[in-house]
């Protein structure tokens, strides 16, 4: 099972996020919320796994039918409540190429079946334990 772990330190909120294949990224809180601003916030972290599972999965279907789409945008904003609770993603697609109507319908579809799309959807249990 892939593995991702955050460390953070006496920085509020620098957070380093590494997974077991080696990448990095960072995440932090805003300015105005006590952070430094050092990099997305988690809820634009997930908005950001939708846009590019979104956009991965309309480009894998879109080759494996051999359809000219030259490229995707997949556009996500998203609300949050006080607490930071993420209460809405919106996504805007935008789809680039000769396409048909009825083959931008598909991938409008398809968007809809990326697995993080999925996951959102479902109800993901969370098994949270001390190590």
């Amino acid at each position: 099972m892939p593995t991702l772990t955050g460390r953070i330190g006496p920085d509020h909120f620098r957070t380093v996020i590494a997974s077991d294949s080696g990448h990095e990224l960072l995440a932090d809180e805003p300015l105005d919320n006590g952070g430094q601003n050092l990099g997305p916030s988690p809820g634009e972290l997930l908005a950001a796994s939708l846009s590019a599972c979104t956009c991965i999965t309309v480009r894998m279907y879109a080759d494996r039918k051999q359809w000219p789409l030259h490229g995707v945008e997949a556009v996500v904003s998203f609300e949050h409540n006080p607490q930071h609770v993420v209460t809405r993603l919106t996504r805007k697609l935008h789809l680039l190429g000769t396409l048909t109507d009825e083959q931008r319908q598909r991938l409008l579809q398809i968007a809809n079946l990326c697995p993080i799309h999925k996951a959102l959807t479902a109800s993901v249990p969370i098994d949270t334990e001390l190590g």
